[in-house]
Formats: structure tokens, sequence, C-alpha cells
């Protein structure tokens, strides 16, 4: 399970560090910043409204994808990709 509520805690309430947050629940650092990215987005702050649990927390943060038809999807510039190619050093998984 996620643990968003106490790394928004951590460093809203107590004001430590991404590192520490990482080492004191044993997720990656780049998680911690990416929890915390998600809620500013999200407009929350400290404390969390109490009538919020933790699945309507990780609905917020992490909504689920739009799943559009291939006919709706942008098209990459065909064109821009094979001029790109061509220079030297550059491969496909750059585009990636």
């Amino acid at each position: 399970m996620r643990k968003i509520r106490e790394v928004l805690r951590l460093k809203w309430d107590l004001g430590l560090t991404n590192r520490a947050i990482s080492r004191s629940c044993g997720i990656g650092h780049t998680a911690v910043s990416e929890y915390l990215k998600r809620a500013e987005r999200a407009g929350l702050s400290w404390p969390l409204p109490s009538e919020m649990g933790n699945a309507q927390l990780e609905k917020l943060l992490f909504p689920p994808a739009i799943s559009l038809p291939s006919s709706q999807r942008p098209q990459p510039d065909w064109v821009n990709l094979h001029q790109e190619l061509k220079r030297k050093g550059v491969t496909p998984g750059l585009w990636r």
C-alpha cells in the first residue's frame, strides 16, 4: 500500500527532507517527490480533511488514465522524427 498520507505528514507537519522521508517510509526519494508534486497540484494542505480516506486520497492524486481510441491519439511529427534520426548519435531510444 502506498504511504502517501505519511509522506505528506512528514513533509508538511515535521518539515523533513525528501531523503529523510524516503528512509523513514522505505520508499525511493523520487516517489516522495512525485507524491508531493501531485499533492500540490491537487491543492492539498496539511492537515488533510478528516473525512478523506486513503482510497479517496489516492484517487485524487492518481486519477485513472483516460483511454483514447487510436484514431484520436496525436500522431508524431514523422518528418521531424526522420530528420532527427539522421543526426549522429540520435537513436530511436532517445524518443521514448
